[in-house]
């Protein structure tokens, strides 16, 4: 059966709006992904990069980009300031958003009524929380820690081209803290009328445990993930993420409560839609 490695990019983005998943104390999006800029014939050039991006960045409509607000650029080699610069969580509402779906209708219908923060990684206030309990996560995470991520991720279509198997090899992680796996299928950032769509997990649960040394290896198999153009079935996987949970939580099939960046980070992911050499096929 048809095969495939793939290497997964470092980033701290979902999509390009919020324009990062992850904050730091001046409240500031630290981006890593496509970064907006104006374009020489006022268009708008979205390019893979780093930099410090202002929270009152214009908001375009869904589906459609606008130049950030560019406090400044990173560097490809951080500074030892930049290595130790500590993130934090999106505050609620998010800034800068324009992506309309409720992550979790079932389980947080007001989501985008929360009021709430921006925390530092390591002082998210976890739900019931006992500090007798034992928290893990306890030390600032910086931006030095989050760069070191690594990732690989094996598929392979199984069970007669039916169902698809996705294996995954990380280092580099936030040592012994929760992450998990999202899918993304096609449309699912989509402008109306053709999406957008609410991202899902890949795989129920969808949840692995970064060890002291900060690896970690998941996998799963989905029924039927990539029917071919115009057969029927679910919609393709195009792409997955890795999320850091910065609320220890899983949400069953929800991904988060809040999403982009109020409880899920996205760390690693493919830069582009992938899995075009594969097709499954229904039972």
């Amino acid at each position: 059966m048809p095969t495939r490695t793939y290497e997964l990019s470092l980033t701290t983005q979902g999509p390009t709006y919020p324009p990062s998943e992850v904050m730091n104390e001046d409240g500031d999006f630290v981006v890593i992904g496509r970064v907006n800029r104006p374009g020489p014939d006022g268009s708008v050039r979205s390019e893979w990069g780093s930099a410090i991006v202002a929270p009152d960045s214009e908001l375009p409509p869904h589906g459609q980009n606008a130049p950030f607000r560019i406090v400044r650029d990173l560097p490809d080699v951080l500074s030892p300031a930049d290595q130790d610069m500590v993130l934090y969580t999106l505050p609620l509402p998010l800034p800068c958003n324009n992506y309309p779906m409720l992550f979790a209708p079932e389980q947080c219908p007001q989501a985008h009524s929360t009021q709430r923060p921006s925390y530092p990684f390591h002082e998210v206030p976890i739900p019931d929380l006992r500090e007798e309990d034992g928290r893990r996560v306890t030390e600032p995470v910086t931006l030095g820690q989050w760069v070191q991520a690594q990732g690989w991720m094996e598929v392979a279509t199984v069970h007669g081209g039916h169902d698809a198997e996705f294996r995954f090899e990380f280092s580099g992680l936030i040592p012994d803290s929760m992450y998990t796996v999202m899918s993304l299928r096609e449309n699912d950032l989509a402008p109306a009328p053709a999406g957008p769509f609410r991202p899902g997990p890949l795989g129920i649960p969808n949840v692995f445990f970064a060890d002291a040394a900060g690896k970690g290896h998941y996998r799963a198999t989905l029924p039927n993930p990539f029917p071919a153009p115009g057969a029927p079935g679910p919609r393709r996987i195009v792409s997955v993420v890795l999320l850091w949970m910065s609320y220890q939580q899983n949400y069953g099939g929800a991904i988060g409560f809040h999403g982009l960046g109020g409880d899920i980070h996205a760390q690693l992911k493919l830069r582009e839609p992938s899995f075009q050499e594969f097709t499954t096929t229904a039972r």
